[in-house]
């Protein structure tokens, strides 16, 4: 039976040093969102009482109460989720679709397409450009001007891509003998195993939809339209204009209304994140290195 191997002085001080700077490195990270948390659930006047809020010295509902009681709220939630869940359908269909045919290396003129695709990384069309062509197609004011015009993104396409070079060929000739079609071999084949480069790059998106409000404010003129990131960011300012007059009740000025805001805003991607973490980082490492 081997002995155990012992462990010198020096690489016992290294493992306690580099245990101590993980936890603090990690409580670094943790602090802001738990404060966020407490914060929202304590009163204006136990937010004041003190700088660091490990726990509410009091305890208030009324920024969750005002903000779950507002109509509004309920409205811009579902313009988010129909962003969301639209925007990343068709986000993955085309992204998927795109990175399928630049994953064929005897297509005629693949270098040049492909170079093409890499090119947007590095250059875009500006927000001017943009904006005109969005207003040419009659998508302002409409909540597909947050969906089309960001309908694929290079980088996801190039994750895909590289899934799909690693797939065995063996696997799509034999589908081919077996008389499949092209979008035969895409759906039955290709996308089962590649699933978790589907799901890496559908969370990608359905993240970037949601916390969108740049989009938001350049093409969207109806409020009743806004998507939930744009309504906290109104709700946030006249909050701080109330409290410039001094016309509002205290809970909605203080701190803890728009941590509350703030938590309604993240809390469906943190319940989302955890059903596609494992995907999440397969989807990562081999999409990363396969190509």
């Amino acid at each position: 039976m081997a002995s155990k191997i012992k462990q010198s002085s020096v690489s016992y001080l290294f493992d306690i040093i580099n245990t101590v700077f993980l936890i603090l490195l990690a409580a670094s990270c943790i602090y802001p969102f738990w404060d966020t948390l407490i914060v929202s659930f304590s009163s204006l006047k136990g937010y004041l009482s003190t700088d660091i809020h490990i726990w509410p010295s009091e305890w208030s509902f009324a920024g969750y109460a005002y903000m779950f009681g507002n109509k509004d709220l309920w409205l811009s939630y579902a313009n988010s989720l129909f962003i969301t869940i639209a925007g990343t359908f068709v986000n993955v269909i085309i992204t998927v679709m795109t990175a399928y045919v630049l994953s064929k290396k005897n297509l005629k003129g693949h270098r040049v397409l492909t170079f093409l695709a890499v090119f947007t990384m590095m250059f875009s069309g500006g927000i001017i450009p943009t904006y005109i062509i969005v207003k040419e197609v009659h998508l302002i004011n409409s909540l597909w001007a947050l969906i089309l015009p960001t309908a694929i993104t290079t980088s996801y396409m190039i994750i895909m891509r590289n899934f799909f070079f690693g797939i065995p060929k063996e696997l799509e000739e034999s589908a081919v003998i077996d008389g499949c079609t092209e979008v035969g071999v895409l759906f039955k084949i290709m996308l089962p195993v590649s699933l978790p480069g589907v799901l890496t790059i559908a969370l990608f998106y359905s993240v970037d939809h949601w916390n969108d409000f740049f989009n938001a404010i350049m093409y969207l003129n109806d409020r009743f339209k806004w998507p939930l990131q744009l309504f906290l960011r109104s709700m946030l300012f006249e909050s701080d204009a109330a409290y410039s007059s001094g016309g509002e009740s205290l809970f909605l000025l203080g701190q803890p209304m728009k941590m509350s805001a703030v938590i309604a805003a993240i809390l469906p991607i943190m319940l989302v994140f955890p059903f596609f973490q494992k995907y999440f980082t397969k989807g990562m490492l081999v999409g990363a290195v396969k190509g």
